[in-house]
């Protein structure tokens, strides 16, 4: 009896120190995860702030700022990719800065500047997600 409950012990710790190696390694590009997910959450504020009607000018400005900001890291977070992933970074960037030259100044304005920019993510995510 003590040693099946020792071999099922042993069982039971070898799966879960599996299950951990293998989060591990599915993890091992924490950078280019936490670089989208800054990305995601500025983008959320701006969204969010449309969806509320509550567009504080200066704020759109901040966030559209550290969008911009944050994608000048994706070249560092996604070495060794291809030229189309390249050319959709750069056509983000273009997105964003246009929308940061647009200033919008109240909730239609900000909706229609952060439309592409929200375009552009969802075309690379559908091609190399």
């Amino acid at each position: 009896m003590r040693s099946a409950l020792l071999l099922v012990l042993g069982l039971v710790i070898g799966i879960v120190g599996t299950v951990f190696a293998m989060n591990a390694l599915q993890e091992r590009q924490p950078y280019s995860h936490s670089l989208m997910v800054t990305m995601a959450h500025h983008a959320g504020a701006l969204s969010a702030a449309v969806k509320a009607q509550k567009c504080d000018a200066a704020q759109s400005q901040q966030h559209l700022t550290r969008l911009l900001e944050t994608q000048a890291d994706i070249g560092e977070a996604f070495p060794g990719v291809d030229q189309p992933f390249k050319d959709e970074a750069a056509k983000l960037r273009e997105k964003t800065q246009a929308a940061i030259q647009a200033a919008p100044a109240d909730c239609a304005a900000l909706a229609a500047a952060i439309k592409p920019i929200g375009e552009t993510c969802q075309s690379c995510h559908q091609q190399y997600r």
